[in-house]
């Protein structure tokens, strides 16, 4: 176990009443002391995996001779190369006695289903925040829920080891974050900790740091309250998340509020007053370290996962057979922005992909709402089209790149955004744009935020470096291809965060693009000799020698409309020798991923989706209603 000096000197922090646990008159509720649950937050790169890895290794998680994987919480593929966290996941480390059971949160607003139902099973949040950059706008939507819970915070300054750290104006600047979301005063008299979780060093001031995370894991059993529960009373369980097992079927995973859950038992699953049905739990497991370990009972106030219950939705309470109620249940919010998924059309279709056919996607898409409570799909017009609706871009993108992975094929239209009628007012929803950005690039992308109906309410200078830091009100409609713009505008130095603000009124007409694309005028493959001509038209997405099709975009053009070309002819064989045979020099072609493509794309415009390649085409039934 870890050991420290004492300091001496206990600060105090935000709840100190921490240690009560006299029973109360309300249903005899008690804290319960063994045990801490906590959520990380932080930001986009602040750090925050990389100090669980340092908590987890301190506290003895990993044999010494174990191999351990950098980054060990970003399990799935996509979250390691994007270096964000998607899912959310559970672990527990046991330190003093006290059994601390920490989920990460995603930071994405996007996620925001996720960091709703994570936060029904904690009772305080460790924010993460980068000693230099402070806050930042991801923080921000975490942290505004996690305070609506009335959750306790307690302040990491992680990497106080950078040689740019500036922790005094990084506590400022938490405090007013805290002030703007509205903190009541005994959160915003939250205990600061200063890190650094590469090291794995913490202490209670930037230049005392002690060897190890100590003063951290102190802080956060001194701060954080235990849960508090009704030891003797009915069962009572949320079903907050859900996972898959091949073998074991569904796993519900949640804390328990009330009473104990025995393995075999009876009870009722139950979504209101009215509605309960019976189930057996099968088997019950616990979190210890990384792994989910068998349990015979399970006590009020730990978080456990229950299996055998193979109908189970998230939000649903399990509870006593005979006396139990159901906890209230979880409410996320609606989604801002919709996709049309339909089955892929195009002449390549069945090349790469297994699962190819409506009923696949069909399957796929229904099977998806099970685990991701944000997202929403619906029937389309015809029976291969499905609309997915979910909380941004970006949660729809992540869903149909893991698609991609597991085989499948399909079609996407543009994203729309979901606009609401109250009244007879039109209601559209609205973000909150963050841009860093050089002071030399600062004209053009302030120009571009205009033109998209983008209030700028917000503009400081950020350290010396010369950066400006804008904050805009911005229709989410304004953003969608934004992105690709900004990078444009700045060449490749403006950094753009977004978060869903508010549905306002509508904002009137934007304007997205204003080049056509440059369309394949038959099937075939590429040659240098029709690139060469071509590229003077505009610039390219392909090569030579890559198979085409009719209707594919190739590249975008130079002017407004859409201009056909072909890009597959070749250089005519003659016998008269030309001593005109120079090399051609093609320029490098542009490399679109899968987010700039569906960015890119405009209503009768389709972005087409395999396991191998992403290509964009124009939507053959739009251009029949064009003539």
């Amino acid at each position: 176990m870890l050991s420290f000096s004492s300091h001496g000197h206990h600060p105090r922090c935000s709840v100190s009443q921490a240690t009560d646990t006299t029973p109360e008159k309300k249903g005899q509720l008690m804290r319960r002391n063994d045990i801490r649950n906590i959520a990380i937050v932080a930001h986009v790169d602040h750090g925050k995996t990389t100090l669980v890895d340092s908590m987890l290794k301190q506290a003895k998680v990993f044999r010494d001779n174990q191999f351990v994987q950098e980054r060990i919480m970003d399990s799935n593929d996509l979250e390691r190369e994007r270096g964000i966290t998607i899912l959310s996941k559970n672990t527990s480390i046991t330190y003093n006695d006290t059994k601390i059971n920490i989920i990460d949160t995603p930071g994405h607003s996007d996620f925001g289903g996720e960091v709703e139902r994570i936060l029904n099973m904690v009772e305080g949040v460790l924010l993460v925040v980068d000693s230099v950059e402070g806050p930042m706008p991801q923080t921000r939507f975490v942290l505004k829920k996690a305070l609506e819970f009335g959750h306790a915070v307690v302040v990491v300054v992680n990497k106080i080891d950078r040689s740019s750290a500036r922790p005094e104006f990084v506590v400022n600047s938490t405090f007013e974050l805290f002030i703007e979301l509205n903190a009541s005063d005994e959160q915003c008299d939250f205990q600061v900790i200063y890190a650094s979780g590469i090291k794995g060093k913490a202490g209670l001031s930037p230049e005392n740091l002690a060897d190890d995370l100590g003063p951290l894991f102190e802080s956060i059993i001194r701060c954080i309250p235990g849960p508090r529960i009704e030891k003797d009373g009915a069962l009572q369980m949320l079903a907050t998340n859900i996972e898959y097992d091949e073998h074991k079927g569904r796993i519900a995973i949640g804390r328990l509020h009330a009473g104990a859950l025995r393995k075999g038992m009876d009870v009722k699953i139950c979504t209101s007053e009215d509605e309960c049905r019976f189930a057996r739990v099968s088997e019950l497991f616990v979190y210890e370290k990384f792994f989910r370990v068998p349990a015979e009972t399970v006590e009020a106030g730990d978080i456990c996962a229950v299996c055998g219950i193979d109908d189970i939705q998230i939000g649903e309470t399990i509870a006593d057979k005979t006396s139990g109620k159901p906890l209230p249940s979880i409410k996320v919010e609606e989604p801002t922005v919709r996709m049309s998924f339909s089955i892929n059309t195009s002449p390549f279709v069945g090349r790469e992909g297994k699962y190819v056919t409506g009923r696949n996607l069909r399957d796929r898409l229904y099977r998806e709402l099970e685990r991701n409570l944000a997202m929403k799909v619906e029937d389309g017009e015809t029976s291969d089209t499905f609309i997915v609706s979910g909380r941004g871009t970006l949660h729809i993108t992540i869903l149909i790149e893991n698609m991609r992975r597991e085989g499948y094929e399909f079609m996407v239209g543009p994203p729309k955004v979901i606009n609401k009628k109250v009244g007879d007012k039109l209601l559209e929803p609205y973000e909150i744009a963050t841009v860093e950005v050089p002071e030399e690039y600062m004209g053009p992308v302030v120009e571009l935020l205009g033109r998209r109906r983008g209030q700028m309410f917000d503009m400081q200078g950020l350290g010396s470096e010369g950066t400006t830091l804008v904050k805009y009100k911005i229709p989410t409609r304004g953003l969608l291809g934004l992105r690709n713009s900004i990078l444009t505008a700045s060449r490749g130095t403006a950094v753009l965060n977004t978060i869903f603000d508010e549905y306002g009124p509508w904002a009137g007409d934007i304007s997205t693009r204003d080049l056509g694309s440059l369309v394949a005028f038959e099937d075939g493959t590429t040659s240098s000799y029709a690139l060469s001509s071509s590229q003077e038209r505009g610039q390219l997405f392909i090569g030579p020698g890559v198979h085409v099709y009719k209707g594919q975009i190739v590249g975008i053009h130079q002017r407004p409309g859409d201009l056909s070309l072909n890009v597959c002819k070749k250089k005519a064989a003659t016998n008269i020798r030309s001593n005109k045979d120079q090399t051609v020099v093609l320029d490098t072609p542009l490399d679109y991923s899968l987010d700039d493509c569906i960015e890119y794309i405009q209503e009768d415009e389709l972005v087409e989706i395999t396991p191998q390649s992403i290509r964009m085409s124009k939507n053959p039934k739009m251009a029949k209603k064009a003539r």
